[in-house]
């Protein structure tokens, strides 16, 4: 079970994307702070085997990150994570990735999910990426800078990371086509709105979640080319895995009891098209 020392709604709303750093190393406790939690995580929901390793690079202050193409300045420590592919391999990436990346933001630091902007090669050298494996994703780890980069705030501006679609937009009801209010959603409120604040490529939020009697059920509304473009690398099922990892924590801070568990079938009945179901949080 992911624990942390502060509540996991807090870091959801403290975590956001930092692109640059202040040029100073980590300090030994962050270090080794974060290869402890690497060490301690657990199997993640569908039992995939994720290796993290946290690289503590030598570059200068200030430099920019070779291998990020300009988009990285300041960073000297980075987080790899490594998985082999087949089954939910990438959600089960997603949901430990995420869990590290919010264990950084509890320790003062910045990160930056990167998916598509790296040198897949440079960094599986690094990484020591072993024959069978996929590098999923990276993300710097360090002091955030005082000011941002250009760069950053023109990423920050194309993403609308500050935006995110309305509640009743991503959760339903019963069945796709009657969206569920707050008001209804009782329990399961908390947990949904740390699933709508989830960070995911483009900020384009795929999931949708329907609720019923008995529990959650997570679906992929997919968005053009997102399955193409990076190959194996699904970059929206790993976004999915970030979902249920923010649906869990949120859900275990509330008390709602339940497990992951991958339902015959569909969940929902009469489940639009181009939409893809993932898994369901069981009542228990």
């Amino acid at each position: 079970m992911i624990q942390y020392e502060t509540s996991a709604g807090e870091l959801i709303g403290r975590r956001f994307s930092c692109r640059s750093f202040d040029g100073s190393a980590l300090d030994q406790r962050q270090a080794e702070s974060l290869r402890d939690f690497m060490a301690a995580l657990e199997a993640p929901p569908f039992g995939s085997r994720v290796r993290l390793r946290l690289l503590e690079t030598p570059f200068p202050d200030r430099a920019r990150l070779k291998g990020t193409y300009g988009i990285i300045t300041g960073a000297r420590a980075m987080v790899a994570g490594m998985v082999p592919p087949g089954g939910q391999a990438l959600e089960d990436f997603g949901y430990l990735f995420e869990a590290l990346v919010l264990r950084a933001t509890e320790l003062g630091l910045g990160t930056c999910w990167m998916g598509g902007t790296f040198s897949r090669s440079r960094f599986a050298t690094l990484a020591g990426l072993e024959p069978g494996e996929l590098l999923p994703a990276i993300t710097p780890v360090g002091v955030p800078a005082r000011r941002p980069t250009v760069v950053d705030n023109l990423f920050r501006f194309g993403a609308g990371s500050r935006r995110r679609q309305p509640f009743e937009r991503l959760f339903f009801d019963g069945r796709f086509g009657s969206p569920l209010s707050r008001a209804r959603a009782g329990a399961l409120e908390g947990p949904l709105e740390m699933v709508r604040l989830a960070p995911s490529a483009n900020n384009r939020q795929p999931w949708r979640i329907v609720c019923n009697a008995s529990g959650a059920h997570f679906y992929l509304q997919r968005s053009a080319l997102y399955d193409r473009v990076f190959g194996a690398i699904d970059l929206q099922r790993i976004d999915m895995g970030i979902a249920l990892c923010h649906f869990e924590l949120g859900a275990r801070e509330t008390g709602l009891p339940g497990v992951w568990r991958v339902l015959s079938g569909s969940a929902a009945e009469e489940v639009p098209a181009g939409i893809e179901y993932v898994a369901s949080w069981v009542v228990a």
